[in-house]
């Protein structure tokens, strides 16, 4: 309820100041903003909006958005032929057999964050994240809602709302409710996400607002995965509610997406309040529009931007029926009873501010600057022990640094950033990042080269204070990760190839015990995407990628990942686009992480080979003007006829953890411009 209130009084204070000010008519956003991309035939771009109507000009809209600290604009994009845009979770990952479960990615991506880190990342695919709040300028208010209906009474619910009040100031909300029961007991998931969001530039284009809120609950079971295999094929046990799970399996099961508790498992909070403010001087200038209106120009020299952020996070794990052998023979932790309960839990509060100066070099290209800033950060945690609550308090002092040179003539995008805790907890991380982007002719497309290195602390996890540390020495030696590589992009194909040169890395060995890599990992992945066209309507999409590692390195990746669409697809009847096909992803047998319920952590193994079989998928995906469906029928390579038919033959994602039998998904989408 806080945080509503904090809202209002933002949203208050904000109309407050724009009720003062005259209209500003600004230029229309949305069309081509890339000159440098290839151009757009006035069907793709009907295909792009989905919800622009060109012959219904009261229900047209133009949108575009960009990323908090980018210079790019973007349009939205309501295309059908990849269902990842409308799940929360990406085909290149893998979650634990439960939509809302704990999650890793099959293509490896290192922690290339310095600084502060608690550790827990097994659930960040479905937070909503500050670095991914879109900032909108819109001509009419948008709302969009999807909603999804899968198997087991599997539920999903988006819903989105932006618009301009006034042409230099939007807002919005953004919202997502992800509920699943499971098929397995002690499986249910339900994640909660909201954010809210504010963009405001005043009438003289000198001072500039940006306000985000954003929240996640995280309530996700643990079953510890099933005890026996060899229970998927018993013909008694077709229906998973009857296998034996390690963890929880004496709660009652009870298949109901309304029911939110969580009995044994992860309750994870976390709340980030952001603002940022900033202050131009430069050059005047003003056009008229029209005989009543006028638009005003500016041209910064030099800018000073102000940004403070509040975070809180709360990470619970909690059993209520704790077995005493599961949790000694885990986690050799000695419980009073033989059933007891079990709470591992800790809190911890970010304060930052942050001030930068920004100098604008050429004084009509704001996409070239220089920019020189220091950031304080003040670090609250919270351990709740037996014995009491230890509290501890930190700090860092950060410099950084960027250049970013867009030039005019959209040809090169270079960017130079960097940053350096100068003292504090985090003292001597730093992280050094450098690409340029070529845009060649609309034949060979645009080529980007980039560099990375990242020197950083481990995670608080390895620390002996954290909570969730059992019985291990602190890790402190930092951990160094070297990243480059060049991604080239065109018409014909995209092709793309990395290299990971990582020194010191911190990980778990097991369910608690923690461990420091004493060699340098090198892993390197080669990636390529192609559209072929097999006739008109019939398309081919092709996605590869190879990586390599030492096998006995602690960083465990498939080979060979691929994912094809063979899609019938095309415009109907006017108004109908459709997209109907197999979808068929597939990655090479190797030793997939074992999981650690407690800890959050996805640990190295040698004793189990993940060898499973494509994971095959129908589809029928459409789209009227702006309304948005689909409906799938996912892993039907499970399909079996051993003691009668069924989709019993489920793939793994984890030792002991096995993916769902059939699941049939329902969704849909709807633009509504008001």
């Amino acid at each position: 309820m806080k945080y509503f209130f904090i809202l209002l009084l933002s949203v208050f204070v904000m109309q407050a100041v724009v009720a003062q000010l005259p209209k500003v008519n600004l230029p229309k956003l949305g069309g081509k903003t890339e000159k440098n991309k290839t151009d757009t035939s006035k069907s793709d771009k009907d295909n792009a909006l989905g919800f622009e109507h060109r012959d219904d000009k009261k229900d047209s809209i133009t949108i575009s958005y960009k990323f908090l600290d980018s210079v790019r604009i973007n349009r939205l994009d309501s295309s059908i032929n990849d269902f990842d845009k409308y799940f929360s979770v990406p085909s290149t990952y893998q979650y634990l057999g439960n939509h809302g479960a704990a999650a890793y990615s099959l293509l490896y991506q290192p922690n290339l964050k310095p600084g502060w880190d608690a550790g827990f990342h097994a659930f960040d695919v479905y937070r909503y994240k500050l670095e991914e709040t879109k900032f909108y300028k819109t001509t009419k208010p948008l709302t969009q809602l999807g909603y999804q209906l899968a198997s087991g009474k599997e539920q999903m619910i988006k819903a989105l709302h932006t618009q301009n009040p006034r042409q230099n100031w939007n807002f919005g909300v953004d919202y997502r409710l992800i509920s699943s029961p499971g098929f397995f007991v002690t499986q249910n998931t339900n994640h909660k996400n909201y954010r809210l969001f504010s963009n405001y530039q005043g009438k003289r284009k000198r001072y500039a607002a940006y306000i985000v809120l954003v929240g996640n609950t995280i309530k996700n079971s643990e079953n510890g995965g099933i005890v026996n295999d060899s229970s998927l094929a018993d013909p008694n046990k077709k229906k998973r509610f009857s296998v034996p799970v390690n963890l929880g399996g004496a709660n009652l099961f009870a298949p109901n997406p309304f029911n939110a508790s969580v009995n044994t498992g992860n309750i994870d909070k976390d709340f980030t309040f952001f603002l940022r403010q900033t202050y131009d001087i430069g050059k005047n200038d003003s056009i008229a529009v029209n005989d009543s209106t006028t638009e005003y120009l500016f041209y910064p020299k030099l800018r000073a931007q102000y940004s403070f952020t509040y975070s809180n996070y709360n990470y619970l794990y909690t059993d209520v029926s704790a077995d005493s052998l599961i949790y000694k023979s885990w986690y050799d932790t000695t419980l009073k009873k033989t059933t007891d309960t079990f709470n591992v839990h800790e809190k911890w509060k970010v304060i930052s501010n942050d001030f930068s100066l920004l100098q604008f070099p050429d004084t009509k290209n704001a996409a070239q600057f220089l920019l020189a800033g220091a950031r304080l950060e003040n670090i609250k945690a919270e351990f709740y022990r037996a014995t009491g609550i230890q509290t501890k308090n930190y700090y860092n002092i950060v410099l950084h640094g960027e250049y970013r040179n867009k030039t005019k003539n959209k040809l090169w995008d270079v960017l130079l950033k960097g940053e350096f805790y100068l003292n504090g907890l985090n003292s001597g991380d730093y992280s050094a990042y450098a690409t340029i982007d070529r845009y060649l002719n609309k034949k060979l497309g645009d080529v980007r080269l980039f560099f990375n290195n990242v020197n950083r602390s481990p995670s608080f996890i390895y620390n002996n204070l954290s909570a969730f540390n059992f019985k291990n020495a602190t890790i402190s030696k930092k951990e160094n990760i070297i990243s480059f590589g060049a991604e080239a992009k065109n018409p014909f194909i995209n092709l793309g190839f990395k290299n990971y040169i990582i020194t010191n890395l911190a990980y778990f060995s097991d369910y608690y015990r923690t461990a420091q890599s004493s060699k340098v990992i090198n892993l390197l992945q080669l990636s390529a995407s192609k559209k072929i066209k097999i006739s008109k309507k019939l398309n081919w999409y092709v996605d590869v990628v190879a990586q390599q590692t030492d096998g006995s390195a602690p960083v465990k990746v498939p080979l060979l990942f691929t994912r094809n669409r063979f899609a019938f697809e095309g415009n109907f009847y006017k108004n109908l686009n459709l997209s109907t096909g197999l979808e068929v992803r597939y990655y090479t047998p190797y030793e997939a992480y074992n999981y650690s319920p407690v800890m959050r952590q996805f640990t190295p193994q040698d004793t189990f080979k993940l060898k499973n079989l494509p994971d095959i998928t129908a589809f029928f995906h459409f789209r009227i003007k702006s309304f948005t469906a689909y409906i799938r029928a996912e892993n039907l390579n499970t399909v079996s006829f051993l003691n009668g038919f069924g989709f019993i033959n489920n793939n793994y994602a984890a030792p002991h953890y096995p993916t769902q039998g059939l699941n049939i998904r329902f969704g849909i989408q709807w633009n509504f411009v008001n």
